[in-house]
């Protein structure tokens, strides 16, 4: 390798800056002798020239496509490799990587509009599947109340990956649970029997369709059941007194379980 000066080329820290490459990166490549620089100053620094330079170009073209190192060296040195076949190859895995980025996108997209508007439906879809009754400002209600909650959070990621079809397949759920819970008041099923215990079970895992419910928070929905004029109206609204009978079965339930419903919390 010549002396040289300075003047002559660029320094390992010049190549760095120029190609956005790190140091480390050309010290590596020129240990492998995959683009060594051709000059040497006096004092024994490395430089690059312009052909230098030229080779370290397309090899970070190469790096960025995906090509390994040693893929990079046949394709700048070996004659019999196939250039154009090469990068053809490389050329339909970076059409592949770019689908699976635009399906990350869509997706984290879907992620960011549920966790600012809790249901990805139209209001006509919302009314179709939930009712005439339904209410399309609830889900921001319910953000603003609960927007920085761990369950909005479980909620929100659910919901980013349902469609029509699934939050109809839960809405079915939630209004057979409704029905089962006015028949058994009708029928006079008594708090902490088998048959209350059973509808508090399936309370929970029709619930579980929006985040994980424990039986203490149970306990506390059941009595916001009971106090919310809105939560109230609803479960009135199929049978009155539904929202106290639920309270009560819960609280039965949760006693059976060695959880005071009086001191019971949100955890």
């Amino acid at each position: 390798m010549p002396d040289t000066t300075d003047a002559d080329g660029l320094t390992v820290g010049q190549v760095s800056a120029r190609l956005g490459v790190t140091v480390r990166a050309l010290h590596h490549w020129d240990e492998i002798g995959l683009a060594r620089p051709s000059l040497r100053t006096t004092a024994g620094y490395r430089l690059y020239t312009a052909g230098d330079l030229e080779r370290l170009q397309r090899i970070v073209v190469y790096r960025e496509l995906g090509l390994g190192l040693g893929r990079i060296r046949a394709v700048l040195d070996d004659p019999a490799v196939d250039v154009p076949g090469a990068l053809r190859a490389q050329r339909t895995q970076v059409a592949e990587r770019i689908e699976r980025l635009q399906h990350l996108d869509t997706g984290l997209g879907r992620m960011i509009d549920a966790h600012e508007h809790g249901l990805l439906l139209t209001i006509e879809q919302q009314t179709a599947i939930f009712g005439p009754r339904w209410n399309p400002d609830w889900p921001a209600r319910a953000r603003q109340r609960y927007g920085d909650t761990t369950q909005w959070l479980q909620y929100a990621e659910r919901s980013a990956s349902r469609g029509p079809e699934e939050w109809q397949s839960i809405a079915d759920a939630v209004a057979g649970l409704d029905r089962a819970l006015a028949d058994a008041m009708d029928a006079g099923v008594a708090p902490g029997s088998p048959e209350a215990n059973q509808l508090v079970d399936r309370h929970r895992e029709v619930f579980d369709s929006y985040f994980p419910l424990s039986r203490q928070m149970q306990v506390c929905l059941g009595r916001m059941y009971e106090a919310d004029p809105a939560f109230a109206a609803h479960y009135d609204g199929i049978r009155p007194g539904l929202a106290t009978w639920f309270r009560r079965i819960v609280d039965a339930g949760a006693r059976a379980h060695g959880i005071d419903p009086d001191t019971a919390t949100w955890q």
